[in-house]
């Protein structure tokens, strides 16, 4: 056995003890019949809302109302529990968490991007089975998780965060980069060869894969380049693969939501029946209910993604009966363009999970870009002094003086700048 597996399993063990009793669950169930998933997700279905009937305040509350006995719970009445949005989570946070207090749980927050960012904790069994529910997808592509890998993601700036991180990257034999430079993307010519697989935003990856091909240097040794948390563009996909030799495959999920959809070998996103109970309404956006979480209950939640369905006679090379989504729309990862470096969307989420993490202070705000090297950040809170200066000292470590911020108080930016999600204009 090599030295990254051990790593990789004394970390999987302290941090998540059930990781593999999941992992081998998945493995097994992902060779059921469409009708055999059918029965155990209406099983986990079932399960979970008996447990929320008796031990959340906002469900007992909510399930006496329409008239619905958990001891009895049918499918007929899942579908007249009222559908939920992150706005109804966050004013009602308190009343839905369980009264029931789990052994191990972790902290969790969304992005941020719909302007709303959600703070949660999730209890170990639904954080292991959301991360054996990634391992599965990787397997998948013939990917290892101990591998040597290349992850394109944000993180904390504090000191003892940084180390924190730096000691599981290890663990998992990571090598973590967040930005655009163009030197640190250089840097990693020599570690490519030894790499096996490359994960993260998708615009990075793109980059890299650029700098690559203007450099003559094809690196065609990886099993799988996996994008996340932003749109992955067509013209990505053509310098990617001459590069790399590989497309980018997407994995779609939130943080609330876990892993809603992993993209098999044959190019089809399916359905993590296991996982999640998935539904549409007239409009297609997609509601999920997450049949892991017990600690936070995630019951018909509407995300604000567009999805389009496949048929359901449709069936993939793979063999496998999950159902496929063959279109997500609505989250576009697009780029922050300071006078010199071009950043992740997302880095406005660390900049924000920072200021909540450290001071206790949560933050709602979107941000628009008209002109490169200046950001408008609008807030719906009054801004004071203290919260603009938090903004401003955060930001300055992700961005030094390369962009100019500019925070308003926007009350109503809801309704001044369409859908949510597309929450940052940029130019080209």
């Amino acid at each position: 056995m090599n030295l990254s597996k051990i790593l990789f399993q004394i970390g999987a063990k302290y941090r998540n003890p059930s990781l593999w009793k999941h992992y081998s669950e998945l493995k097994q169930t992902e060779k059921y019949s469409f009708e055999e998933l059918q029965a155990y997700q209406e099983f986990r279905l079932k399960k979970l809302l008996s447990f929320i009937g008796l031990n959340s305040a906002y469900y007992k509350e909510l399930f006496q109302k329409s008239g619905i006995n958990p001891q009895t719970l049918t499918l007929k009445d899942f579908f007249n529990i009222p559908i939920t949005s992150k706005s109804e989570l966050l004013s009602r946070k308190p009343d839905i968490y369980q009264e029931k207090k789990f052994e191990k749980e972790f902290l969790c927050e969304t992005s941020g991007t719909s302007g709303e960012v959600l703070t949660f904790y999730r209890n170990e069994s639904w954080d292991s089975f959301n991360r054996a529910s990634m391992l599965r997808g990787y397997s998948w592509h013939g990917v290892k998780p101990w591998e040597s890998n290349l992850y394109f993601w944000g993180y904390n700036t504090g000191a003892s965060e940084r180390r924190r991180i730096r000691f599981f990257d290890f663990l998992l034999n990571r090598y973590r980069m967040f930005d655009y430079d163009e030197k640190s993307l250089l840097s990693l010519e020599k570690k490519l060869p030894n790499v096996k697989y490359i994960e993260g935003y998708s615009s990075v990856i793109y980059e890299l894969a650029n700098l690559m091909e203007k450099r003559g240097i094809i690196h065609k040794n990886l099993k799988m380049i996996k994008g996340t948390s932003e749109k992955i563009y067509p013209h990505y996909q053509d310098v990617v693969k001459k590069v790399f030799g590989h497309k980018i495959i997407s994995e779609y999920g939130a943080a609330e939501t876990g892993i809603i959809a992993f993209e098999c070998s044959k190019g089809n996103m399916h359905i993590n029946m296991e996982g999640v109970y998935v539904e549409t309404d007239e409009n297609n956006e997609i509601i999920v209910t997450n049949l892991h979480s017990y600690s936070f209950p995630i019951i018909r939640y509407k995300l604000g993604d567009s999805v389009v369905l496949a048929p359901r006679n449709k069936k993939c090379k793979c063999g496998l009966q999950h159902p496929i989504i063959e279109e997500i729309n609505g989250r576009v990862g697009k780029s922050i363009l300071g006078e010199n470096k071009k950043y992740p969307s997302l880095t406005l989420y660390y900049v924000f999970k920072n200021i909540y993490l450290k001071h206790k202070v949560q933050i709602n705000y979107q941000a628009h870009q008209v002109e490169k090297g200046k950001l408008d950040i609008w807030l719906k809170e009054e801004v004071s002094d203290k919260m603009k200066d938090l903004i401003l000292v955060e930001a300055h470590k992700y961005f030094d003086t390369d962009i100019d911020l500019n925070i308003l108080h926007r009350t109503n930016f809801r309704e001044q700048s369409g859908k949510l999600r597309d929450f940052i204009t940029t130019i080209d």
